[in-house]
């Protein structure tokens, strides 16, 4: 893959509510199928709320245990560590369809609900990437930290007129504005990035954006995006960019990563005439088989995911696009776009994050995966580039 240049069904208006079975998936199917629970024929006459609540208990017995088969995400073995795959997994954006934004260039679209999906796992993908480029190794989103206004005022905020006042004054003191709770730098950081994706046409990764680029490439708001026209677009829309000047975008030819030319991309001088090295986000449109996948590519698969500089993959099964972030034995882990969720307004200072974060991991099996798709990594640095290059090669041998 690394050369040196001198040698269908859609799920729009699906529920967010939380569906205890979504996060049965990412565990062993031995556990975790719905038909273990032995329900006998009488059992499924009874009510709805009757079956919820075994389901829900069968769970809970299960949710604090072990995950039986190893589970990879984001080149990382969560097996025994539930809670820190939980966490894991909630802290990448997830960008799905939205309703109610002003119409798309050229139409009066304002909604890319049953048309949208790749270009919203292509968002997913250049997410993951500029959260390892500019995050700490080790953030990850916390949603308790935004249930309430002020982390530190725990106390109830109704305190009565006839309270002490110096008990009101200490109180007072204690509390932390919205803004200070912004200024933290990775919560502001976190903040921005989401901000970018949004559905308005000045935020340099969102729909409007994306859809405006793909005009070149004979795309239109409606159309059908292949992964590897989604990576060309995502290359155009960082170029344009001026929110991250050392950040680069590289796209594969011909599945080939030419090592010269990612040097001249990344590659800049600094005020001080020194060369700079720029990370790079690098992109790679490969095919996997003719109609279906080639099962000789899975181990493949499996090998890239586990790369520390793999930012996932986006595919998913023919015209329904998928990001997928790891796998459990014989199933990928995937994020899903086809959700249909109100656009959010990120001009406020405080708008909700949850809608961009999933709690419930997916699994699909290997062989229902579309051959067509394409590969992320990322390299924040020169030494990081070479890394990426010695593994990736040891992998295609």
């Amino acid at each position: 893959m690394i050369k040196s240049m001198s040698a269908a069904a859609e799920f729009e208006g699906q529920s967010l509510t939380e569906d205890p079975m979504e996060d049965w998936l990412f565990l062993s199917s031995e556990s975790a199928s719905p038909s273990s629970l032995s329900v006998s024929p009488a059992e499924e006459r009874e009510d709805t709320g009757k079956l919820k609540s075994k389901l829900l208990s069968a769970w809970n017995s299960l949710r604090y245990g072990l995950l039986y088969c190893p589970v990879y995400i984001c080149a990382s073995n969560y097996s025994f560590k539930v809670e820190m795959f939980r966490r894991s997994f909630s802290s990448m954006l997830w960008l799905t369809y939205r309703r109610g934004f002003s119409p798309l260039p050229g139409c009066s679209l304002t909604t890319d609900s049953g048309w949208g999906c790749m270009l919203r796992t292509g968002q997913m993908l250049l997410a993951q990437g500029l959260l390892l480029h500019l995050m700490p190794p080790d953030w990850s989103w916390t949603p308790n930290l935004h249930s309430v206004k002020d982390d530190m005022d725990l106390q109830d905020s109704h305190t009565s007129a006839s309270s002490d006042p110096r008990q009101r004054n200490n109180k007072l003191g204690r509390h932390l504005s919205l803004g200070s709770l912004l200024d933290r730098p990775m919560e502001g950081t976190h903040r921005r990035v989401v901000s970018w994706f949004a559905d308005n046409p000045s935020a340099p990764f969102g729909i409007h954006k994306l859809v405006d680029l793909g005009e070149s490439s004979g795309k239109r708001a409606g159309d059908w995006y292949g992964p590897s026209i989604v990576a060309h677009i995502l290359r155009k829309a960082v170029n344009k960019s001026t929110d991250l000047p050392r950040l680069s975008v590289y796209v594969a030819q011909d599945c080939t990563v030419y090592k010269d030319d990612v040097s001249s991309l990344c590659e800049s001088p600094d005020c001080h005439s020194a060369t700079f090295w720029k990370s790079v986000i690098i992109l790679v449109p490969v095919r996997l088989g003719g109609q279906e996948l080639n099962p000789n590519y899975i181990p493949c698969v499996k090998k890239l995911l586990d790369l520390n500089c793999c930012i996932g993959i986006i595919g998913g099964k023919p015209k329904h696009s998928l990001f997928f972030v790891g796998y459990q034995d014989n199933n990928l882990l995937y994020l899903d776009p086809h959700y249909c969720q109100l656009t959010v307004n990120v001009r406020k200072g405080n708008f909700p994050l949850e809608s961009f974060h999933c709690k419930h991991p997916k699994k699909m099996p290997f062989s229902r995966m579309d051959p067509s798709c394409t590969v992320g990594f990322y390299a924040k640095n020169q030494n990081d580039f070479e890394t990426l290059c010695t593994v990736v090669t040891e992998v295609n041998d």
